[in-house]
């Protein structure tokens, strides 16, 4: 009985113990979230914007020799693959890398240390990504694209729909789509239409890269603190359940210590 109680006990305190390390993770997870849906918010809307802009600019009759309206079908696909850059946030990498199963031929450009680290890539931080980093990485992109060595590139990320439901996705960038009833509103391009889009393709692509970007790491952040404090209640129900266990064995030692006794006495 005393050796179940000292095992009992000692559990107690390593379930306790990494209670307090998981509620810890959970605050910072919860101070982090403002600032991340803030930045993930702005660069929405300017991701929203461009892509407004793009569209207008890829409709009109004098795009459609530009290069990045082109549409092969060679099987090429490269897709940037956006995981974090810690673990302990539920299935949120899980998900990720399960998603990327119906794409096995895609060539794979990570960011986030946990795709880095699976994939093989060039470290990038999906918390630290910069917008500099992301120009960079756009401009080869671009240029690989209008050289033929790919057909179409995708952003695999994580939606934020709320704290609570994050979704993976893909979102398809390029060749550029001509989408059917756009129009101009009046806009007019210097030059004209095709050197601006051509110009412009490359800073459209960072946009939407950096908020793809942002809208993970918000995503994570909001799974790491559903994770933490599922985690945190669990460790809570096991303390309690442990304790329960603890104080019968100790019951049951002292109960038996008291019938050693008696038993001793009346011998």
């Amino acid at each position: 009985m005393g050796s179940d109680a000292k095992q009992l006990r000692n559990r107690i305190k390593s379930v306790d113990s990494t209670m307090h390390l998981t509620r810890a993770m959970g605050l910072v997870a919860s101070s982090k979230i403002r600032r991340a849906t803030e930045a993930m918010t702005k660069s929405r809307r300017y991701a929203e914007a461009f892509t407004q802009a793009m569209d207008i600019l890829a409709s009109s009759g004098e795009c459609k020799k530009s290069p990045y309206l082109e549409q092969r079908d060679t099987g090429r696909t490269r897709l940037i693959v956006i995981a974090g850059d810690r673990g302990l946030a539920g299935g949120y990498n899980a998900n990720v890398f399960r998603f990327l199963r119906d794409y096995p031929d895609a060539e794979l450009i990570p960011i986030g240390k946990k795709a880095c680290d699976k994939y093989h890539g060039e470290f990038y931080s999906a918390e630290h990504f910069t917008p500099d980093e992301a120009s960079g990485m756009a401009k080869k992109l671009c240029d690989d694209f209008a050289s033929g060595e790919y057909d179409r590139l995708g952003i695999v990320y994580t939606g934020y729909v709320s704290v609570m439901t994050q979704e993976t996705r893909v979102k398809w960038v390029l060749p550029l789509e001509r989408k059917p009833g756009v129009k101009s509103t009046g806009m007019i391009f210097e030059p004209d239409e095709m050197t601006v889009l051509n110009y412009a393709v490359s800073e459209y692509v960072t946009g939407i890269l950096v908020a793809a970007v942002r809208e993970s790491f918000a995503s994570e952040v909001a799974a790491r603190r559903c994770a933490m404090d599922a985690a945190d209640k669990n460790a809570q129900v096991m303390i309690d359940e442990l304790s329960l266990a603890y104080n019968r064995a100790r019951q049951g030692a002292i109960t038996q210590e008291l019938i050693e006794i008696v038993a001793g006495s009346g011998s």
